[in-house]
C-alpha cells in the first residue's frame, strides 16, 4: 500500500506532481480523496471499524467508505473503485459535493458520495473489521462513545448542512 502512487496537490487542488503514498502521508502532502456515505433503503447509514494497520484513523470507526483517489485517476473512478474494493459495492455512487479537509495528519481535496445498498457486503479484511447499518439517531449516540474518524463525521455534517442527508 505505500508504494502505491498518488498525484500531489498544490493549495489550489491542481495536480503539481506524483508521490508514494508513503511519501505523500510522510510529507503531509495535499492529495485528492473520495468519501462514501452508504445507506440502506430503511435509511441507516453503514459504519465500519477500520483495521489497527490503517494509516491514518487506525481502529477508528468511519461513516463514510472511500479513500485515496490514485494517480491519474478521476475522482468518478476512484469512487466506483473504493467502494468496490472496501465493501464490494457494484451501485454506482451519486455525486453529492465537493469536499475539502485538513489537520495535523492529512490534507486533502475530495468529492463526497451517496450510494444505497442493503448489502451484504464484501468487506476489504485489509481495512475493514467489521461494519453495521445504524440509524442516524443510534449514530449520534455511538458517537458521544466510540472512536469516529474526524473527517467522516466533517462530511456526515456537511451533508447534513445540506440537508442531503
Amino acid at each position: 500500500m505505500n508504494q502505491e502512487m498518488v498525484d500531489v496537490l498544490n493549495l489550489e487542488g491542481e495536480v503539481v506532481g506524483i508521490a508514494t503514498r508513503q511519501e505523500m502521508r510522510m510529507g503531509r502532502l495535499p492529495h485528492r480523496c473520495v468519501y462514501i456515505l452508504v445507506f440502506n433503503k430503511s435509511g441507516e447509514i453503514f459504519i465500519h471499524l477500520r483495521t489497527a494497520t490503517k494509516d491514518v484513523f487506525p481502529s477508528y470507526w468511519d461513516v463514510c467508505a472511500g479513500g485515496v483517489v490514485a494517480a491519474g485517476e478521476d475522482f468518478e473512478t476512484g469512487a466506483k473503485r473504493e467502494g468496490f474494493e472496501e465493501l464490494g459495492i457494484l451501485t454506482a455512487p451519486h455525486f453529492l459535493f465537493p469536499f475539502r479537509y485538513e489537520d495535523e495528519q492529512t490534507t486533502v481535496f475530495a468529492r463526497v458520495y451517496r450510494c444505497i445498498d442493503d448489502g451484504p457486503f464484501v468487506l476489504q479484511k485489509e481495512e475493514v473489521v467489521r461494519g453495521e447499518f445504524v440509524s442516524l439517531a443510534e449514530l449520534g449516540e455511538r458517537i458521544a462513545i466510540e472512536k469516529f474518524c474526524p473527517d467522516g463525521l466533517k462530511v456526515l455534517q456537511e451533508a447534513k448542512n445540506f440537508r442531503l442527508i
